[in-house]
């Protein structure tokens, strides 16, 4: 916890308002559906949050269409804000189009933008101070006339304050004398640092009585330090997204401000608790996801590689003292511990990785231990990476401690690509030996990688129908920069599931196709020999 003298505003609880819904969409690169944004809206009640901003209805049909949805839905934690600017210049409030559409919206919460910089008002609003002034009372005493409460949302609030502190603290008297609820300081341009955002905020809270927020861009990489240092000057309200999607460089992130509040500063964040914590890991995997963008594997606290342990040094602390490499439990998060097998790894990471993954206890004097360290280092000199790819890693152990049972053996293989100029067609046939039975089948597919896994499945199932549970989910081709020609060596990696645990096999070789068969076959063997039991095989 942090030193007394720091945390004399540190409030007790904080109320979180989530704008992945406007904000996120607003990321280039990401278009949601309307039904992923109900099922984000629905994720983030699960998780906790307090307010999930909706849309700006006067700005979009899809926008207005998802928030009579929502208003459709039942929510156990969260309300449903709905966002508007104020009203226009020389517009009555009653007559303002973006005003009236929150309230056709049917919510009880609205988020209400405003100017607060005197260059905006004057050189992008063309308008007066005092007249912006008038514009933001009229627009908040509108809505709460009509049973809303408001949050107001000081558009360039630090650059404002920076530039004319008089004038920014005036936009902020104004909206809550007119009944604003509470009064959120934007880092618009995301250019402020921490150290001015503490002093600011501490300022504001001098001048006004109402509860103060902070929403936080990061262009300048310090959106959730930013947050953070606000809510230890006293802020008792946040806006986030989930993984930081937003305009630019988008904006603080919920995944590292709220772990960072609960855990780190005793600050609640979420209604749900330490229950919607552990649910962290899942929603920010989904929002990528369904936003189409890459997951970010190193994101701290939810990323794939944020508990992962490399190095042997780390992975021997690691076995003996979880804290000796670890600020956390990775299972506060729902995140897990990832232990990965490399030319680096010594004993000590070998017997935890094979503890881990198969439950195999070994001493550090076994001969098989020695037959597996030789082999990862060997293929380390090969350049074969083994990050992430605990199919085939497993295979190796098993191999090697004679624990392996030779399900099937891939003979010949051949694929064949055919078809019109517009209608393309790829075939493959393959020659397997199944239980002492030889077995060829065909298949067409998109590609030739495709069509040899249609025609392997075909060739297995047969004694093998468990395999119809496994499908890949993720194929990636790595060329190292200073190899790209033709003759090239690639690694392939690809990824499986079978509906309730993934596992990754990789391969490399010249020949594409012959890369992807043989991680297409350590996929499907890795099943067969660790993740299904036959009922013929039960006791």
């Amino acid at each position: 916890m942090v030193d007394k003298s720091v945390s004399r505003n540190l409030p007790r609880e904080v109320e979180v308002l989530d704008a992945t819904l406007r904000e996120g969409q607003q990321c280039r690169g990401v278009n949601f559906t309307l039904d992923a944004r109900v099922r984000i809206a629905l994720e983030l009640d699960e998780l906790g949050v307090h307010v999930v901003e909706a849309g700006w209805p006067a700005a979009s049909p899809k926008d207005r269409e998802l928030l009579r949805r929502l208003r459709e839905l039942s929510f156990r934690n969260s309300r449903v804000a709905a966002f508007t600017m104020t009203r226009r210049k020389n517009v009555s409030p009653e007559r303002d189009e973006s005003l009236n559409e929150v309230l056709e919206s049917d919510v009880d919460l609205a988020v209400v933008v405003g100017k607060s910089w005197s260059l905006h008002v004057r050189e992008v609003l063309k308008t007066t101070l005092e007249d912006n002034l008038e514009i933001i009372a009229d627009s908040i005493e509108y809505l709460r006339a009509h049973g809303l409460e408001v949050i107001f949302d000081a558009e360039h609030f630090f650059d404002g304050y920076k530039d004319d502190r008089g004038y920014a603290l005036r936009v902020l008297k104004a909206a809550e004398d007119a009944g604003a609820r509470t009064l959120v300081l934007a880092d618009t341009n995301g250019g402020c640092l921490p150290h001015e955002v503490m002093e600011i905020v501490g300022e504001v809270r001098k001048w006004v009585k109402a509860p103060i927020g902070v929403h936080m861009h990061n262009d300048s990489g310090n959106a959730v330090a930013n947050t953070l240092m606000a809510v230890l000057a006293g802020a008792t309200h946040i806006q986030v997204t989930v993984n930081g999607i937003g305009e630019r460089t988008g904006n603080a992130d919920l995944c590292q401000v709220i772990p960072n509040l609960m855990l780190k500063l005793g600050v609640k964040a979420l209604r749900s608790g330490s229950e919607g914590l552990r649910k962290l890991t899942k929603i920010s995997s989904l929002v990528y996801e369904l936003s189409g963008l890459p997951k970010n594997r190193y994101q701290p606290y939810v990323g794939e590689y944020a508990f992962a342990h490399k190095a042997g040094i780390h992975i021997d602390a690691i076995s003996k003292c979880r804290k000796a490499y670890e600020h956390l439990d990775p299972e506060l998060v729902g995140n897990r511990r990832l232990l990965t097998v490399s030319d680096l790894s010594g004993r000590s990471a070998l017997i935890a990785s094979i503890s881990e993954m198969l439950g195999i206890e070994l001493e550090k004097s076994s001969e098989s231990l020695q037959r597996v360290l030789e082999e990862v280092k060997q293929l380390g000199l090969k350049d074969v990476s083994l990050d992430d790819a605990t199919g085939t890693i497993s295979l190796i152990f098993l191999k090697s401690f004679g624990r392996y049972d030779p399900k099937f053996e891939v003979i010949e293989w051949t694929s064949i690509a055919g078809g019109g100029i517009n209608d393309p067609k790829t075939y493959g046939l393959i020659k397997v030996k199944v239980r002492d039975r030889i077995r060829v089948e065909g298949g067409e597919g998109v590609g030739p990688v495709h069509a040899i896994d249609v025609a392997l499945r075909k060739a297995l199932e047969q004694d093998y129908p468990e395999l119809r549970r496994v499908r890949l989910i993720d194929y990636r081709v790595m060329l190292p920069e200073a190899e790209r020609d033709t003759a090239s060596l690639v690694r392939v990696f690809i990824k499986f599931t079978d509906g309730e645990r993934t596992w990754t096999t990789t391969a490399t070789s010249t020949n594409i196709i012959e890369a992807s068969l043989s991680a297409l076959i350590q996929g499907l063997d890795y099943y067969l020999q660790t993740g299904f039991k036959r009922a013929e095989d039960k006791p």
